[in-house]
């Protein structure tokens, strides 16, 4: 039996399914999420969407009412938990990556736990592990794990729309060198499927608020600085200027990739102070020009080799500061 298989064989015995995903809910995590439910629904069983907060504002082309938030409806979260005999661990591979409130229901949970993930350094919490480092996204696992348990045929818009948008965000709209032969199959199974893409890429390109345009270019005129022997922008932004552009989750998102498209730049750092502390997101080049090392050797944080994140409870300044002093350690002069 392969790995796909057991898992179909685990939902169709359980109940009460949970599935969860990530803090800092993004394309791949809510997608993957979506389409899990949708496939699992297909196969006659319910399901419960518990993610740790909202998703940001881009993402309202998927239908988000069907997540229930620990944010929100604490007291509903905990109850799925305690009456779960199934969980769903996606688009994360450590407990604490959900947040503290929803970590101890995940750890408290004795029922089986199904992760699948394709980020680095995997913990053993879960019963059954798909971990696939090289797979572009969580959602093309989750298609592997449709197609792969035999149920390629249940594929359809409604469970491909959010797969789909969680393949495409989580590859830079297909750039990223995680794209490999086998990612363009299944995005042409999830277009044979009725996936409307180019209402997806309209729907999530052009939705740019005013308010977001002018915070991008103020970050790129006058808080990008460019360390020019080791080809490193950093752009830092403090709740003072978030709030003068009238901020919304999500706002940020596009300004490291931005930088990185600067002709020669290896690496774009960014970090912005939200809730008490620095966001730090952090995009690479190449193999030589790794970032989740970096990310989980001082900023309590990981990811992938070209795209991680971080966190700092540092002041702006004292957190630009140790970026700087870090850079010469990490990327090389050229």
């Amino acid at each position: 039996m392969n790995i796909y298989k057991e898992i179909e064989a685990e939902i169709m015995h359980a109940s009460n399914i949970v599935i969860t995903a990530h803090k800092s809910a993004d394309g791949d995590s809510v997608g993957s999420s979506l389409g899990l439910l949708y496939f699992i629904e297909k196969l006659g069983k319910k399901a419960i969407v518990c993610h740790p907060d909202k998703a940001p504002d881009f993402l309202d082309i998927l239908d988000l009412s069907v997540i229930t938030l620990m944010t929100d409806e604490p007291d509903k979260v905990t109850d799925a938990f305690q009456k779960a005999d199934l969980i769903f661990c996606l688009d994360y591979n450590a407990t604490d990556r959900v947040g503290s409130d929803m970590q101890a229901l995940l750890e408290s949970a004795s029922c089986k736990k199904i992760m699948i993930d394709h980020h680095l350094n995997p913990q053993d919490f879960p019963t059954i592990v798909v971990s696939e480092i090289a797979a572009s996204s969580t959602a093309q696992l989750i298609v592997e794990l449709i197609e792969q348990s035999g149920h390629g045929n249940l594929l359809d818009e409604k469970i491909g729309t959010p797969l789909y948008v969680g393949i495409l965000t989580d590859t830079g709209s297909f750039r990223f060198s995680s794209v490999q032969p086998r990612t363009h199959e299944i995005l042409g199974k999830l277009l044979g499927a009725g996936v409307q893409h180019h209402l997806i890429h309209e729907a999530l390109n052009d939705t740019n608020t005013a308010s977001r345009l002018r915070l991008q270019g103020y970050a790129m005129s006058e808080k990008m600085e460019i360390m020019e022997a080791y080809h490193v922008a950093i752009i830092s932004l403090t709740k003072e200027e978030l709030e003068k552009y009238h901020y919304k989750k999500g706002d940020t998102d596009s300004l490291a990739n931005l930088a990185l498209s600067i002709k020669g730049m290896k690496a774009a750092i960014v970090f912005s102070e939200r809730d008490g502390m620095m966001k730090i997101s952090f995009r690479s080049k190449g193999k030589e020009n790794s970032v989740n090392v970096l990310a989980a050797d001082h900023f309590n944080g990981g990811g992938h080799a070209n795209a991680a994140g971080g966190m700092s409870e540092l002041s702006v300044a004292e957190t630009l500061d140790k970026i700087k002093s870090l850079v010469p350690q990490y990327f090389s002069v050229q």
